[in-house]
């Protein structure tokens, strides 16, 4: 699986300083049409580059070292496991506007499972990079089945995109709804529409 920090470094040996990001901010504020020496914004470019590497703090973490760790202490259960409503903040790689919303994430164990912290864990690692929503569901389930190997993955994300809300049409509280099935997720109705059923029901 390629991540995106893989693509950024193999085409760039280092990336910018702090120094260098703030300067950006700085240009930025004078290109919006202020003046970044003013009082109130004297701070803000530092301020600005300190919250972006907290924004983008999934370009470090390696989704599939969080799902590494698994227990087989399961007792023989293979019905499925649902980690529901994960709410998460992610910023849309064509305007740097926010996404804002929640994933559904299941599995059907294969003889071992995971603990629910790690799932909400790789919902965070793909959300805080630059993303569309669509590649966002297909990287958490992917990731799922390439290290738990279940018997299958069902992700479900529903999110409002600000580059939609706050510019362009401005349609406020229009909401994204992405899926993505595999293993018995795809291959069984059943399971698919018990899954569908929890999460259109939350």
């Amino acid at each position: 699986m390629t991540t995106h920090s893989t693509r950024f470094e193999a085409e760039t040996e280092l990336p910018p300083s702090r120094q260098e990001a703030e300067a950006a901010f700085r240009t930025i504020i004078r290109w919006a049409g202020d003046d970044p020496n003013r009082a109130g914004l004297l701070e803000t470019p530092a301020r600005a580059a300190k919250a972006f590497r907290e924004y983008f703090a999934g370009y470090g973490q390696n989704p599939l070292e969080i799902l590494n760790k698994t227990f087989d202490e399961t007792g023989g259960y293979e019905e499925m496991v649902i980690l529901r409503g994960i709410a998460f903040e992610s910023h849309c790689e064509h305007h740097l506007a926010p996404i804002v919303g929640k994933a559904w994430v299941a599995y059907v164990p294969n003889g071992r499972v995971v603990g629910l912290s790690k799932l909400a864990r790789v919902v965070d690692a793909y959300a805080k990079r630059l993303q569309i929503q669509e590649r966002m569901t297909s990287e958490i389930a992917s990731a799922c089945q390439e290290v738990l190997k279940p018997q299958g993955v069902g992700v479900v994300i529903k999110a409002t995109h600000h580059c939609m809300a706050s510019r362009g049409i401005h349609k406020v509280g229009a909401e994204m709804i992405t899926s993505c099935m595999l293993g018995c997720f795809r291959d069984n109705p059943a399971t698919r529409q018990e899954f569908l059923a929890i999460a259109n029901g939350s």
